[in-house]
């Protein structure tokens, strides 16, 4: 064996060993303030157990963990030493699912998605099938991260790629502290670019969103109330407009997870989550309208769960045996870290659901 096919193994050893230990830990639920109730006790109490999908609607794909930031909020744990990256053969597999689909959204995802190899090959096949809301989440700063990914937004432009995009805050300092030195300078240029070519302008069909994470241990604000703040500063500050803004709750899970346990706001994160929880929400979230494709092209019901390594409850586990039909007579999986998409007015990676 390789050293290199050696690296990878530990390293995918390693993750796998973490996802167990932090399973383990969101299992317990057991404090010095006393014992949570379980997440399938709260929706059960509203006939939500089991929790079965809705009509599918978006199929995500996560074609890497290879990023070329490390953001401490990070529940994929991406950054530029993680190796695992989707193949052209498990994009085909996909291709061949988004053929006959009936999900009108497909999601591609990280890490930064344009490092792999593939990308550019997939996203040119994958724009010929129709999919109807064809989006790209990108961290912004891959665009000026190196010359060979200046032309992004045009290829974006080319392709009518809807482009989401991370964005912690609109000052400097909240930014650089979750995402890194210069994250937001670099960040603020990549936004200028796509507004130049049209990205995010009033009236226009190319698509530019930003979510928006905490930066500590707190939950988001009202979704409304920032958009309208993120949208007068950085049009005041640096003349930029964009579309819509996507609050979402950082989950325990990852390094966020691991960020609460070592700053001891594990506990009192928990409790904020389940005292925060919203039965309106349990109808919506994100696993009920969406699968999640891992790199090597296993199925799980979001992409939290991906990280967790707790793969959809079917006979049908891996994209080379697709059956759509056969998905959604699934149980959806869920565990204590659930609580993260139904707290206040809910989450999804398409923002608030409630």
């Amino acid at each position: 064996m390789t050293k290199l096919k050696t690296q990878s193994l530990q390293k995918r050893e390693s993750a796998l060993a973490n996802s167990k230990r932090q399973l383990e830990i969101l299992s317990n639920g057991i404090f010095k303030s006393g014992e949570l109730p379980t997440f399938k006790s709260k929706i059960a109490e509203i006939g939500h157990a089991p929790l079965k999908p809705n009509k599918l609607e978006i199929l995500q794909i996560n074609v890497g963990y290879m990023c070329n930031q490390v953001c401490s909020h990070c529940h994929v744990d991406a950054g530029p030493d993680r190796k695992e990256i989707m193949t052209r053969d498990t994009m085909q597999q996909c291709l061949d699912v988004i053929k006959t689909t009936g999900a009108h959204t497909l999601d591609l995802t990280g890490g930064a998605p344009e490092m792999n190899p593939n990308f550019r090959w997939f996203v040119e096949e994958a724009s010929k099938v129709g999919i109807k809301d064809f989006i790209v989440r990108s961290n912004l700063t891959i665009i000026r991260a190196n010359k060979k990914y200046h032309d992004l937004p045009q290829f974006f432009k080319k392709h009518n790629v809807h482009v989401v995009s991370s964005m912690p805050h609109w000052t400097r300092g909240k930014t650089d502290k979750q995402r890194g030195e210069g994250v937001f300078d670099q960040s603020i240029r990549a936004l200028q670019d796509l507004n130049a070519i049209g990205y995010g302008l009033p009236n226009s069909d190319l698509k530019l969103d930003l979510v928006y994470n905490p930066s500590g241990a707190f939950l988001p604000g009202d979704q409304a109330s920032m958009e309208k703040d993120f949208k007068k500063a950085l049009l005041d500050d640096f003349n930029i407009q964009f579309h819509n803004l996507f609050a979402i709750t950082n989950l325990p899970i990852s390094r966020f997870l691991d960020y609460l346990i070592a700053s001891e706001n594990y506990e009192d994160y928990m409790h904020a989550l389940v005292d925060a929880y919203n039965p309106e929400a349990v109808a919506n979230v994100m696993c009920t309208n969406t699968i999640s494709i891992s790199w090597d092209g296993y199925l799980y019901d979001c992409d939290f769960n991906q990280m967790l390594e707790l793969p959809v409850n079917s006979i049908v586990k891996h994209i080379s045996e697709y059956n759509e039909a056969i998905l959604q007579k699934r149980d959806i999986v869920i565990s204590q870290h659930c609580y993260g998409c139904t707290a206040g007015a809910g989450s999804s990676c398409q923002g608030t659901v409630a």
